[in-house]
């Protein structure tokens, strides 16, 4: 893929929101978000010179909302409450995939909702809410009966497509279900003709070998910025 096409990638939740994904976005013409109950994720179409307050009437009191990215400037009313600095990593390449993984991978659907907000809040609380799963496939690893292991699509962007919710059950952990599940995920990506893209805080050294393992390549150290708004 020509390199210019990756630019999309340095403001990814602005062009999600006006491709793939248009039908979740809320706002204006310049600062949109992802309707309540998908994402709590904003972007600018030019966040340097965003007015985040044009966004008000499609948010409430204290929530917290996060941008990827270059942070919007200033604006009365709101708190900036952490930075995380993530790799942002992609995969050309299906050559370090898994193809035949060792254990059995499902597709998940409605049915399995709750058990998917049960794992992920358990593992990573706080990113994956009720619709969350409308974004896109997600898959998973049944054992005993319940679900131990799961990834999916989070942000979509015309041409590609970021891998998240990559959690396995701290009872189910050494077993390689997250190489399976990734590789399973990025495949099927870049079987629709997509390239897979994925972000992790760049602290988790585990989680960075594990995707250099499977191909992924760094393209960029990008921040995930947590606001409150008040009104």
């Amino acid at each position: 893929m020509h390199s210019d096409a990756y630019k999309k990638m340095d403001n990814p939740v602005w062009h999600a929101l006006q491709t793939v994904h248009k039908n979740f976005a809320i706002g204006t013409d310049t600062v949109c978000r992802y309707r309540p109950g998908t994402l709590q994720i904003m972007g600018c179409e030019d966040p340097q010179n965003a007015d985040l307050n044009v966004l008000r009437p499609w948010l409430s009191a204290g929530e917290k909302m996060f941008m990827v990215g270059k942070l919007a400037a200033p604006a009365p009313g709101w708190t900036i409450s952490r930075k995380l600095d993530c790799a942002q990593m992609v995969c050309e390449s299906r050559e370090s995939l898994i193809p035949d993984p060792t254990e059995d991978i499902i597709r998940l659907n409605d049915y399995d909702t709750q058990e998917m907000l049960e794992l992920i809040n358990l593992v990573q609380p706080g990113y994956f809410y009720k619709d969350t799963p409308l974004l896109g496939k997600y898959f998973g690893i049944r054992k005993d009966g319940k679900l131990v292991a799961m990834a999916g699509e989070r942000l979509r962007i015309t041409g590609f497509s970021e891998i998240s919710a990559v959690v396995t059950h701290p009872s189910y952990t050494g077993k390689k279900y997250a190489q399976m599940l990734v590789s399973h995920v990025a495949l099927d990506i870049l079987n629709e003709g997509s390239v897979p893209f994925l972000h992790f805080v760049n602290t988790n050294v585990r989680a960075g070998k594990v995707y250099e393992f499977l191909g992924f390549k760094e393209r960029k150290i990008i921040p995930f910025w947590e606001l409150i708004m008040e009104f």
